[in-house]
């Protein structure tokens, strides 16, 4: 009896520690050990499809042994010395079974679950045949209660995960992912959240050709441009005429045989892509791809152009700047001694946040300018000082109703000198 007894222990821990292990078990790797060809794994997704059978057939099976060698223990103490030894030995078995078929076991599948759940599932899909009339009939009682609770299967949640949960994964994947592929993947989950208005070059900040500039005026930025394709336009960015490319120009300007109206006749040629502003990210760079475009213009909802958008700008929000040199990271930066920039108000957040690895603010104004009068609530005066977010922020420039030009410096590195005195009046001063 003492050997069945043992057999009964161990079949109570095999059960108890396989079911801890199949709900344990990362669904994601389980796939991918299924599609692998691993047997093993494809019977745990196939009874994992269905957890109500499967944990009905383990609670049937556990139960059935717990009960068995219950009963077992009682025989032997009654056999060994009557009524009296029953109750001792119940009691002892009862710790026996908590270690060594509850808590034991279920620890340990919960730890190595892939060592558990696997060769188990084979095991219980042969169990599942054979005990299939029990099961289904336990699982239809206990449903049938479910259901009077208001709880259904077909309701239960779904094990796909969304986008913030995905990267929180991803987060969590720092040891086998290297940092620089990890910090692509979660700009691609952003592309759905960022619109173009967010990374695109600004109106005032497009470089093109006015067709109604003086010829030589117009030939001297031709020379000079350091662009591939070249917006051209009449009068104003609004009434734009194509996109110029410079290699159908190169040739021509280097014989000196380029007139006015092939300029115009090879603009033409290429019409200007107008995009709405709010389109995100993840829809342009598909629009890209099925218009083979590279450069589109972004509009309002009055259709004036608002700013310019380019394939190589949208690339570089997954897989960052294309140099690494600091001396190049952005135009509008220019480092000084001590740790502190100075940076051109008018610059993107995102850009900056990008390219000079800062973490300003980005769920508000686009520009640093417009962070700061947001914060302010006025247009400052030179010599405001303010603080957002850990950067300590000197207006040193402003004019035409905008901050223009600012010193920018670390709060960490900025308590090494004093603060300077702030003018005017708003949130954040210092």
């Amino acid at each position: 009896m003492g050997g069945l007894l043992a057999v009964l222990v161990a079949l109570s821990a095999f059960f108890s520690s396989s079911e801890t292990a199949l709900m344990a078990i990362n669904r994601y790797r389980l796939r991918h050990r299924a599609r692998a060809g691993s047997a093993g794994a494809r019977a745990a997704e196939r009874l994992l499809e269905r957890p109500d059978r499967l944990i009905g057939l383990i609670l049937l099976c556990n139960n059935f042994v717990n009960s068995a060698s219950a009963a077992l223990v009682t025989v032997m103490s009654l056999q060994i010395g009557g009524e009296g030894y029953a109750v001792i030995g119940i009691s002892i078995y009862t710790g026996v079974l908590i270690i060594f078929g509850e808590v034991a076991p279920k620890t340990f599948g919960a730890l190595f679950p892939e060592r558990i759940a696997l060769p188990a599932a084979l095991i219980y899909e042969v169990l599942l045949k054979v005990l299939y009339p029990l099961v289904w009939a336990l699982n239809l009682v206990a449903n049938g209660v479910l259901r009077l609770m208001g709880v259904s299967r077909e309701k239960a949640g779904s094990t796909e995960l969304s986008r913030d949960e995905l990267r929180t994964v991803l987060a969590e994947a720092a040891t086998v992912i290297p940092h620089r592929h990890q910090r692509m993947l979660m700009s691609i989950l952003d592309l759905e959240r960022i619109s173009v208005e967010d990374i695109m070059v600004p109106r005032n900040e497009i470089l093109g050709i006015d067709i109604s500039d003086e010829w030589d005026e117009i030939l001297d930025q031709l020379r000079d441009s350091r662009h591939t394709r070249i917006p051209v336009y009449e009068g104003s960015i609004d009434n734009l005429v194509g996109i110029l490319h410079m290699k159908k120009v190169a040739r021509l300007l280097a014989r000196g045989e380029f007139a006015r109206e092939q300029l115009l006749l090879l603009a033409r040629a290429r019409e200007p892509w107008y995009v709405p502003e709010g389109t995100s990210l993840n829809r342009q760079l598909l629009n890209f791809q099925r218009q083979r475009r590279r450069v589109a213009f972004v509009v309002d909802e009055y259709g004036d152009v608002q700013g310019l958008v380019t394939l190589e700008d949208l690339l570089e929000e997954i897989v960052g700047e294309f140099t690494s040199d600091i001396s190049s990271l952005h135009k509008d930066v220019h480092k000084e001694k001590g740790g502190s920039f100075i940076v051109n108000a008018s610059a993107s957040l995102r850009t900056l946040n990008r390219k000079m690895n800062w973490s300003l603010p980005t769920t508000g104004p686009r520009t640093l300018n417009g962070l700061i009068i947001e914060q302010l609530e006025t247009i400052p005066e030179a010599g405001t000082s303010l603080r957002i977010d850990g950067y300590a922020i000197d207006v040193l420039q402003t004019g035409d109703n905008a901050v223009k030009t600012v010193r920018l410096k670390t709060l960490s590195a900025a308590t090494d000198r004093p603060a300077p005195k702030s003018e005017g009046s708003g949130k954040g001063l210092v």
